[in-house]
C-alpha cells in the first residue's frame, strides 16, 4: 500500500496493535504485516518516529526488556492512549462511511456534520 495513503492512519494502526499486548518496534511491523496479509509493510524509518511521537504525546509508554537475548524497547498503551484509540476508531468509522458513500459502497452514513 502506498505510503501517502498509510501516513494519515498509521497512528491508529499502531495504537490498535498495541491494544492487545506490549510489543517492540520490529514486532509491531510484523504484526501489521500479519494482520493485513502482507498488504502493509511499514519501514522501520517510518515506524520509529511515529512511536517516539506517540510516546512524547503520552499515548505510549516504553520500557526495556530482553527478548531472545537482545535488549528491546517495548511499547504499551497508556490510559490516555486507550482513550485516543477509541476516539480515532470513531473518526475512522466516520471517514470510511464517507468514502463508501462516494464510492457507492455500504449505505452507512458518517455521523459527523449530518443532521437528521
Amino acid at each position: 500500500m502506498k505510503g501517502d495513503v498509510l501516513r494519515g492512519h498509521l497512528d491508529l494502526l499502531v495504537l490498535q496493535v498495541l491494544a492487545d499486548n506490549p510489543l517492540h518496534g520490529y514486532a509491531i511491523i510484523d504484526e501489521l504485516k500479519r494482520r493485513t496479509d502482507d498488504a502493509l509493510e511499514v519501514p522501520e524509518g517510518t515506524l520509529y518516529p511515529v512511536l517516539h511521537r506517540l510516546e512524547r504525546e503520552r499515548l505510549l509508554e516504553a520500557s526495556w526488556a530482553e527478548v531472545n537475548g537482545r535488549r528491546r524497547k517495548s511499547y504499551r498503551l497508556t490510559h490516555l492512549g486507550t482513550q485516543a484509540l477509541a476516539e480515532r476508531r470513531r473518526g475512522w468509522t466516520d471517514f470510511r462511511s464517507a468514502i463508501d458513500a462516494v464510492l457507492g459502497g455500504p449505505t452507512a452514513q458518517p455521523s459527523v456534520g449530518r443532521t437528521p
